[in-house]
C-alpha cells in the first residue's frame, strides 16, 4: 500500500516527465535541434528518470546508477537515459562544475568510450556568448538534464549525415530564425510551475 507522501511524489514525477517529453517535442524535435532524437523518441527507446537529489554528492550516486543500468540493457528497449535532477544543481555554474565529475564517474565505471554524457539546464549559456543569447537554447531545458547516450549510436548517427559538423550552426540559424522573444515562450511553455522537492 502507497502512502500519500508516495503518491504524491510519483504524480510530481510524471508532471515532470510530461514536461521533458513536452520539451523534446517543442524544440529538440520540433525545431529538428538533434537530428537524432525524433527515431528514438517515437520509438519509445529514452528512459527518464527523475532525480529526487538535493545535493552534488546524492546526485553522483543516481548518475552512477543510471550509467551501469544504461550499459547493462539492450539498446532496443533503452537507447539513452535522461536523468532529471530539478533540486540538485539548479545554479547554472554548479551544474557545469559538475560535469568534470560525471566524466570521472564514467572513467571509475570503465564506461569511457562505451557512454558520453550531453548536459542540459535551464540557464545554459556557451562560453563566450551572453546570457540572452539565443543559440543557448538549444541546450536550455526546462529543468536541469544529464543525457546519458552509447558512443556507438552516437557514432552511426552521426556517420548517416553528410555534414554532421553544421548541425550546431544550422540550429543557430533555426533558432536566430525564430527569434530570442519566440524561442523563450516556447521554452517556458513546456515547465512546471515550481516543483517541490519530497519531504
Amino acid at each position: 500500500m502507497h502512502s500519500p507522501t508516495d503518491q504524491t511524489s510519483a504524480s510530481s514525477d510524471d508532471a515532470i516527465v510530461d514536461s521533458v517529453r513536452a520539451w523534446l517535442e517543442t524544440l529538440v524535435i520540433g525545431l529538428n535541434l538533434c537530428p537524432f532524437a525524433k527515431a528514438i523518441y517515437v520509438k519509445k527507446q529514452i528512459r527518464y528518470v527523475v532525480s529526487h537529489a538535493e545535493t552534488s554528492r546524492t546526485l553522483m550516486l543516481d548518475l552512477e546508477r543510471e550509467l551501469q543500468l544504461l550499459a547493462d540493457s539492450n539498446p532496443l528497449e533503452i537507447e539513452s537515459t535522461l536523468l532529471i535532477h530539478p533540486f540538485a544543481l539548479k545554479e547554472f555554474q554548479d551544474f557545469n562544475n559538475f560535469l568534470p565529475l560525471g566524466d570521472c564517474a564514467l572513467d571509475a565505471l570503465k564506461l569511457n568510450g562505451i557512454i558520453q554524457l550531453a548536459s542540459f539546464h535551464p540557464d545554459y549559456q556557451f562560453h563566450d556568448t551572453e546570457r540572452d543569447d539565443v543559440s543557448n537554447f538549444s541546450n536550455r531545458s526546462p529543468y536541469p538534464i544529464l543525457h546519458l547516450l552509447r558512443e556507438d549510436s552516437v557514432a552511426k548517427a552521426v556517420d548517416s549525415l553528410a555534414n554532421p559538423d553544421e548541425i550546431f550552426e544550422r540550429n543557430i540559424e533555426t533558432l536566430n530564425a525564430r527569434g530570442l522573444a519566440a524561442v523563450e515562450s516556447m521554452l517556458a511553455s513546456t515547465k512546471l510551475s515550481g516543483p517541490k522537492p519530497p519531504a
